[in-house]
């Protein structure tokens, strides 16, 4: 994207509303304002380094949302490409010109000649979302402590800082300009991803085995997958996912997570096993679901007894260890999942712009929601670092993006694929690839999910789905079962983990502005044209 067409779309809103723990209050301002004062409430707007900072502040008002707006930012028709929550739920794609509400974090708006973007930078304290109301803008601060507003307690809060930006687009006004106009966006919403050295490939084993497995299936899985990746230097990782732990059945999968079940023997010696069969051990966990018989009442979440409460700092530790003892046993990835839904209760598609249900907030009513779950990802972040050794690396699943980028090297940026429906993984995972690319290196490696291998689906569909994400640049998993692939289908494979153990810059969906699930791409290996 060339420098020189690029311009800087901010200034002051015309109108910020401001909404309290019992009332709203309203008030104008003038284009050029930067603060106001409602009550013991102030706000205040400063603009540095091409962005703009929303502060708030408050000694005894409960603070619920800022909404800020800016007038007459459109003129034209036009389509619109927002972001989600969470993971993508094969429900990201351009849309026509139309009014839409509930965009979390970024979105663009793409005219004739032009993109326009609208954001904010990565790990905010407020769970942020965009409106579009015909031609205005509306941004969304949402404060909350839980459902409530939360008590700052004369505490200046740094909401958010706000991007804006146009991009100037050539006169042939491709898909691949508009791509890469959103994709330098992103760069420009986080500044510091934790992924720029790191390849991430291997195999996961949930797509075949489903939880029904055993050290003895591990240690099977790893031989295979050393098989396939055979004479590659940049060793690939075999992720052990839900089933290993001692408290594990069809309704529930929760830790305790210092131990595995009889099937799973001594998880140390496990890992130490697995690497001897020439892979690097990782493994998968919920850190927030914890039935430990030790754990005090005080540590659980108001809205649900089962679910840690990440405002607590013994909890906080508690998963610390947990971090700690993963690594220590020598698992050289951790994915952690479920978060977001213990929190909320609910997953990415249903949050709207409600985010949760009930009425409920954390034991510290002080911290906004937002501020609360990027502790959490830094908590993770930094117990995952080793004095002794290279750091185990984090993959983050059903996590929060915007709130997690720069604090995990990876992270599952879409609903699951499957081993047993192609529709869903058409769905989920090739949705995904296409519409979360814009996150790949710039936020973290952008997981969209296994490949998964059973007599179920059509090996030419998983071929061709196995081919682009092996090509595409980001993180790259198989779930195969040992034994089940002819020689011919295993030499594909073999020549996928090759191309998937290599840094290879993002590929384009060429045609992502036409469907949801885009089938020309342009990889580092040339133009690729599919049946999905």
């Amino acid at each position: 994207m060339k420098t020189e067409g690029k311009r800087n779309l901010l200034r002051q809103p015309d109108e910020i509303r401001l909404m309290t723990g019992g009332a709203q209050t309203e008030q104008e301002t003038a284009p050029d304002a930067a603060a106001f004062r409602a009550g013991d409430v102030t706000v205040e707007l400063a603009e540095a380094d091409g962005s703009l900072a929303v502060f708030v502040q408050a000694q005894n008002t409960p603070v619920r949302e800022l909404v800020l707006t800016w007038k007459a930012m459109f003129g034209g028709a036009g389509e619109v490409l927002g972001d989600t929550w969470e993971r993508g739920y094969g429900d990201l794609e351009w849309k026509k010109e139309a009014d839409h509400i509930g965009m979390p974090w970024y979105f663009f708006r793409h005219e004739a000649g032009k993109c326009l973007a609208f954001g904010v930078k990565v790990r905010p304290s407020a769970m942020c979302w965009w409106e579009k109301d015909g031609a205005d803008v509306k941004l969304h601060l949402d404060v909350r402590c839980g459902t409530y507003g939360v008590e700052l307690g004369g505490r200046k809060l740094e909401a958010a800082k706000i991007v804006m930006t146009s991009y100037a687009l050539e006169e042939a006004d491709t898909p691949v300009e508009v791509f890469e106009a959103c994709r330098a966006f992103c760069s420009e919403m986080c500044d510091d991803p934790d992924c720029r050295d790191t390849v991430i490939y291997g195999g996961n084993n949930w797509y075949y085995a489903y939880g029904k497995s055993s050290a003895k299936e591990i240690l099977e899985d790893s031989a295979y997958l050393a098989e396939m990746t055979e004479g590659i230097e940049n060793r690939p990782f075999m992720v052990m996912d839900d089933g290993w732990q001692i408290d594990h059945s069809d309704s529930y999968n929760g830790g305790p997570w210092r131990v595995g079940n009889a099937d799973y023997g001594d998880m140390g010696e496990l890992a130490a096993q697995m690497r001897a069969k020439n892979v690097r051990p990782g493994i998968w966990f919920r850190p927030l679901y914890d039935h430990s018989a030790d754990i005090p009442a005080e540590w659980r979440l108001e809205r649900n007894a089962e679910v840690f409460d990440i405002s607590v700092p013994e909890v906080l530790e508690h998963i610390a260890q947990d971090i700690r003892q993963l690594g220590d046993w020598g698992y050289e990835l951790i994915k952690h999942d479920f978060s977001t839904y213990d929190i909320f209760g609910c997953w990415g598609f249903e949050m709207g712009t409600r985010l949760t249900n009930g009425s409920w907030r954390f034991h510290d009513h002080t911290k906004t929601t937002a501020e609360l779950i990027v502790r959490f990802y830094e908590v993770v972040h930094e117990a995952a670092k080793r004095e002794d050794r290279q750091d185990v690396l984090i993959l983050g699943c059903n996590c929060i993006g915007h709130l997690g980028a720069g604090l995990m090297q990876g992270n599952r940026t879409g609903d699951d694929t499957s081993g047993v429906e192609w529709e869903r993984t058409r769905k989920m995972g090739i949705n995904t690839l296409a519409f979360r690319m814009l996150q790949q290196g710039t936020f973290y490696g952008a997981d969209a999910d296994c490949v998964g291998i059973t007599e179920h689906i059509d090996w030419n569909k998983n071929r061709q789905w196995m081919e682009v994400l092996a090509e595409s640049g980001t993180p790259f998993f198989v779930s195969v079962k040992p034994g089940f692939l002819n020689e011919s289908q295993k030499k594909e494979l073999k020549e996928a983990y090759r191309k998937a153990s290599q840094p290879h810059p993002a590929a384009v969906p060429l045609d992502w502005m036409e469907t949801k699930t885009p089938e020309k791409w342009q990889t580092y290996a040339g133009r690729r044209e599919y049946n999905f």
